[in-house]
């Protein structure tokens, strides 16, 4: 019986999950290219994931990658986490503090990134304008022509836009912590540092793992703010690896090894999803202690 009545939801996630996975997988194991359609699709094993890793562009998307997704969550989470306690705290009109807070993450990721771009752009933006007035930039500054500064402007429309998700998250983990416990450290002459510390932190652990969690996984698989945002450049020093398949499936269209390209970042992704799920067992295991 529990088998029968699994069997939708499990046929159902096999359908648009895992027989996508397999048939990318499948296509990453053959030499298939759109630009030379005479020469077929033969088999060549692991010869796309071999070409990967001495291809000097995927190993830079690898970095842009992770180095975006270490950066931008731990960004993400300080803020968030500031974000949790002013909501947790505030005693009037939380209602509508809290649904101000979160008007950012309803926002659809190409909107946000087009608002960031009139941010950052160099002749009219509003943040480059004022810097220039300032004389903090030159006037022929530009974020989007240089490599490192053109991820400010990535890095900001992210935190700008998923802080307020991580705030919810964190927000639900404060409200599960008894305040009873607040009152007898502050009995005991624990001040609010202290008791930040060593009582709201340590129960706070598990809602931050889970938090952390999703953000890295749905940081690993960047693709639409850098998209509309930088396009990858200048050159390739914002092309994450999703963008990088991306331009190796529709544009030179090597449907093999952009499906190999397409399955690292999943393996990424899985990895990632492996770690963050022992933290949060240990986390767990903590908290029960």
């Amino acid at each position: 019986m529990a088998w029968g009545l699994a069997a939708p939801a499990v046929g159902v996630i096999a359908l648009v999950a895992l027989v996508p996975i397999a048939a990318t997988a499948w296509e990453a194991l053959h030499l298939h290219d759109l630009r030379m359609p005479w020469l077929g699709r033969p088999f060549a094993g692991a010869a796309n994931f071999v070409e990967a890793a001495y291809d000097p562009r995927f190993r830079a998307a690898v970095i842009h990658t992770v180095g975006f997704a270490t950066v931008s969550v731990a960004l993400e989470l300080v803020l968030g986490l500031a974000l949790a306690l002013a909501m947790h705290a505030a005693s009037r009109g939380r209602g509508l503090f809290r649904t101000a807070a979160l008007l950012p993450w309803t926002i659809p990721t190409v909107v946000a990134a087009l608002v960031w771009r009139f941010i950052f752009d160099a002749q009219v933006g509003v943040l480059t304008t004022s810097l220039r007035e300032a004389g903090i930039v030159g006037t022929s500054f530009d974020w989007f022509v240089h490599p490192l500064a053109a991820w400010v402007p990535v890095v900001a429309a992210d935190v700008w836009k998923t802080t307020p998700f991580v705030g919810l998250l964190l927000l639900a983990g404060l409200q599960t912590i008894d305040p009873a416990l607040h009152d007898a450290a502050r009995v005991d002459g624990a001040g609010p540092v202290r008791r930040f510390l060593t009582i709201t932190l340590p129960l706070l652990a598990p809602a931050i793992v889970v938090a952390a969690a999703f953000r890295t996984l749905d940081a690993l698989r960047l693709f639409d703010l850098v998209y509309v945002l930088t396009g990858g450049g200048p050159g390739t020093a914002t092309e994450p690896l999703s963008m990088y398949a991306f331009v190796t499936l529709m544009q030179r269209l090597r449907f093999g090894y952009g499906s190999a390209l397409s399955i690292t970042v999943f393996l990424l992704t899985f990895v990632f999803a492996l770690v963050w799920v022992r933290a949060l067992g240990r986390a767990l295991a903590e908290e029960r202690r």
